[in-house]
């Protein structure tokens, strides 16, 4: 291994090199841009104001078009969302009120069935398909109490004592409501 040896040079010397050293490759120093001194007119400044200030404007309206696109595709996005949210629920309503017919006969069925294993086996079926009308999002509405235009559906009057003018005596068929919304409403018999 060979070694350096640094020779110390006094800082005169360095300087005089360093003055001495003539760069030759343009691209190694760069020459500093030379501009040149305009004079312009009041005019001209006028005018040129005047394009700054219409290329802001541009650039404004630019930025609030930007912005009202922006804000038009979001809501596009979610109300393309609430359709189909609404759509979706919709059918699955239009399935609930289609098996309703088929819930109710098993219903009926079972009123005056015997209890031997194959009533059983009827009655396990339809409380499955009761239970599946559930996970649907199927509620039963509650009909005993007072009369409600909004949830029943009087088909009959009674007139029995005791019992308030109103009030519901008897239901005839049950209503559904899915997520809120009607399916069927319920069938009942008011008292007068």
């Amino acid at each position: 291994m060979s070694e350096e040896i640094k020779k110390e040079v006094p800082a005169e010397e360095a300087a005089e090199k360093a003055e001495e050293t003539v760069v030759t490759d343009e691209a190694a120093a760069p020459e500093e841009p030379k501009y040149e001194a305009m004079t312009l007119t009041a005019e001209e400044v006028k005018a040129l104001k005047e394009k700054l200030d219409k290329l802001e404007d541009d650039r404004a309206d630019a930025i609030r078009q930007a912005q009202r696109l922006q804000a038009e595709f979001e809501n596009y996005r979610k109300r393309n969302a609430t359709i189909s949210s609404d759509s979706r629920d919709d059918g699955v309503r239009e399935t609930v009120k289609n098996l309703l017919p088929v819930l109710d006969n098993f219903e009926r069925a079972l009123e005056n069935a015997p209890d031997d294993p194959f009533a059983a086996g009827i009655r396990n079926i339809a409380r499955q398909f009761a239970d599946a009308l559930k996970k649907c999002g199927a509620e039963e509405i509650e009909a005993s109490g007072e009369f409600d235009p909004k949830l029943h559906d009087a088909v009959m009057k009674d007139n029995i004592e005791g019992v308030e003018s109103g009030h519901i005596t008897a239901v005839l068929q049950k209503g559904y409501r899915v997520k809120g919304k009607i399916v069927r409403y319920a069938m009942v018999k008011v008292n007068e």
